[in-house]
C-alpha cells in the first residue's frame, strides 16, 4: 500500500538547481509533461466519441432506440459528472499526471469488454448501460487533472495559451474517434459495430502504458522553484494561513463558499447543453433529416473537432492578449455562435453542414475552455483539480445529461417529446428551441463573471504600478 501511495505522490525536492539552468531547461522538461497530458486526454476521445460515431449502426445492427442511446450517454454523464468531483478532490496534491495515464488504461479495458459484448450479438443494454458509465468515472479528472499539472508548470501570463493548446487534445482525439473506430470495424471485423470499441480500446490502453512514466507533474520535483518563481512573477497564494489548512478546508473556504465558482459551474452546464446537444447527435440528425450516408455522418465529427481545435487555440490565446479577460472573450464566442446555428439548422447540403459545424466548433469550444481558465483564476493551487471538477460536475451532471437524455426525447419521432411550463417540445426544430435558450442564460451568467474579473484585472494592475512607484 506504501509503494501504491509513493507511486501517485508528488515527489518534491529540496531547491538543488540553479536558477539560470532552471529557465534553461524549462520549457523542455515542462514539454514532456504537457505532451502526456494531450496524449493522454486525446486517447480518452477515442474510447469516448466511439459510440457517438457507433450510433447508426447501434441502430442498424442491434436494434437499438435513440431513447435507449440517450440513457446509455446519460450513464456516462452521471458517473462522469461525479467522478469529477469525487476524484478530483482526491487528485488534489497528488500527482495528477500519472494518475490519469493510470485511469486511461482502466478505461480502455472496460472499453475492450464492451467490444466483446457487442461482438457476442446481443443488444444487452443494461450491461453496456453499466460498463460504459464506469468508463466514465474513470475518464472523469482527465480535464480537472490537466488543468491542475499546467497551472503548476506554467505562470499565469503564459497559462491561456497553454491550456488552450491543451484543449486541442479532446479535439483532436475527438476528430480521429469515428474515422479510427470505422477503420478498425471495416478493416478487423467485416464491418461490425463491436470493432468500434475494441480497436480504440487497445490503441487507448497501449497509450496509457507507454506515457505512465514520461515526466514530471509540477517543477518541485525535479528540484527547482515554483513556476512564478522560475518566471519572477508574484504568487497569489500569499496566505500564510492556507499553509496550515486541511484540504477540506481548502476546499470549503475557497470553493464552496465562492460565489464566483457556482455562477461559472452553472454557466457551464448551458454552454455544455449547446455543445453537447450539436456534437453528439449531429450523426444522427444528418442520417435521419437530410439522409446523408454513414461516411458523411461519421465526417459531421471531423469537422466539428477541426473547428474546436482552432478555437480552442485561438480564444485561449485572444484572453492572454486581453490581460485575462476570459469570460468576455467567452460572451462574444455565445453571441456569434446564436448565428452559427442558423447555418447548422437550415443547411440543405453536406457542405453546408460541415461548414456550419466548423465554425460552430470553433466558436462554442471558446467558453468551453474559457470557463475552466476563469475558475483557475478564483480559485487557489491547492483547489485547482477539485474545482475545476465541480464545473464539469455541473456540466456533466445538468447540462450532458440534458443534451443526451432530454434533447433525445425530444428528437425521437417514437416518443411524445418533452412538455415544459405548458409547452410541448417534439422534432429536431424544438431541438434547436432549446439551443438558443441556453445560449441567452450563458450570455448572461458570463456577463456577471466579466465584470468580476474586470475589478479583479484593475485592482492588480493598481498594486502593480504602486510596487513600480516604490521601487523607482
Amino acid at each position: 500500500m506504501n509503494k501504491v501511495a509513493k507511486f501517485f505522490s508528488i515527489q518534491k525536492q529540496s531547491v538543488s538547481v540553479p536558477m539560470e539552468e532552471q529557465r534553461k531547461r524549462w520549457f523542455k522538461e515542462f514539454l514532456k509533461a504537457f505532451v502526456v497530458l494531450i496524449v493522454v486526454y486525446a486517447s480518452m476521445y477515442l474510447i469516448r466519441n466511439n459510440l457517438k460515431a457507433g450510433q447508426p449502426l447501434l441502430k442498424k445492427e442491434l436494434g437499438f432506440t435513440t431513447s435507449e442511446l440517450g440513457y446509455i450517454g446519460f450513464g456516462f454523464s452521471i458517473t462522469y459528472a461525479l467522478g469529477k468531483s469525487l476524484l478530483g478532490y482526491f487528485i488534489d496534491g497528488k500527482n495528477a499526471k500519472r494518475i490519469i495515464s493510470t485511469l486511461l488504461i482502466m478505461s480502455a479495458t472496460i472499453v475492450l469488454i464492451i467490444g466483446f459484448v457487442l461482438l457476442s450479438g446481443n443488444k444487452a443494454t443494461g450491461a453496456i448501460l453499466l460498463l460504459w458509465g464506469i468508463s466514465g468515472f474513470f475518464q472523469a479528472p482527465g480535464g480537472p487533472s490537466s488543468y491542475s499539472t499546467i497551472t503548476r508548470w506554467t505562470p499565469s501570463k503564459k497559462r491561456g495559451r497553454y491550456l488552450g493548446i491543451w484543449n486541442m487534445s479532446h479535439n483532436i482525439g475527438g476528430a480521429l474517434a469515428g474515422m479510427l473506430a470505422l477503420w478498425g470495424a471495416n478493416t478487423f471485423f467485416h464491418g461490425k459495430v463491436a470493432g468500434m470499441f475494441i480497436v480504440p480500446a487497445i490503441v487507448a490502453g497501449l497509450v496509457g502504458i507507454i506515457v505512465l512514466f514520461i515526466g514530471k507533474d509540477e517543477p518541485e520535483e525535479l528540484g527547482w522553484n515554483s513556476a512564478e518563481e522560475i518566471f519572477e512573477e508574484v504568487k497569489v497564494e500569499v496566505n500564510p494561513e492556507m499553509e496550515t489548512m486541511s484540504k477540506f478546508e481548502i476546499f470549503k473556504k475557497y470553493v464552496l463558499r465562492n460565489p464566483w465558482i457556482w455562477i461559472l459551474c452553472v454557466a457551464n452546464v448551458f454552454v455544455y447543453i449547446v455543445r453537447i446537444g450539436i456534437d453528439n447527435w449531429a450523426p444522427l440528425y444528418v442520417t435521419e433529416q437530410l439522409h446523408f450516408g454513414m461516411g458523411d455522418a461519421v465526417n459531421t465529427i471531423f469537422y466539428f473537432e477541426m473547428g474546436a481545435l482552432l478555437g480552442s487555440f485561438t480564444w485561449g490565446f485572444v484572453s492572454d492578449l486581453l490581460k485575462g479577460r476570459r469570460a468576455i472573450v467567452a460572451v462574444f464566442c455565445l453571441v456569434l455562435t446564436a448565428f452559427a446555428v442558423l447555418g447548422y439548422r437550415y443547411a440543405t447540403s453536406v457542405t453546408m453542414v460541415n461548414v456550419s459545424l466548423f465554425i460552430l466548433g470553433v466558436l462554442i469550444f471558446g467558453p468551453q475552455l474559457l470557463i475552466g481558465i476563469s475558475l483557475v483564476g478564483f480559485t487557489p493551487k491547492r483547489s485547482i483539480a477539485v474545482a475545476n471538477g465541480l464545473s464539469g460536475t455541473f456540466g456533466y451532471l445538468f447540462g450532458d445529461s440534458t443534451a443526451k437524455v432530454i434533447l433525445a426525447k425530444i428528437a425521437d419521432p417514437k416518443s411524445s417529446g418533452v412538455s415544459v411550463v405548458g409547452i410541448n417540445l417534439h422534432g429536431w426544430n424544438d431541438v434547436f428551441t432549446v439551443f438558443y435558450g441556453a445560449l441567452i442564460i450563458g450570455v448572461c451568467l458570463l456577463l456577471l463573471v466579466a465584470y468580476a474579473e474586470e475589478k479583479k484585472i484593475r485592482a492588480a494592475a493598481k498594486a502593480e504600478v504602486e510596487v513600480q512607484e516604490l521601487a523607482a
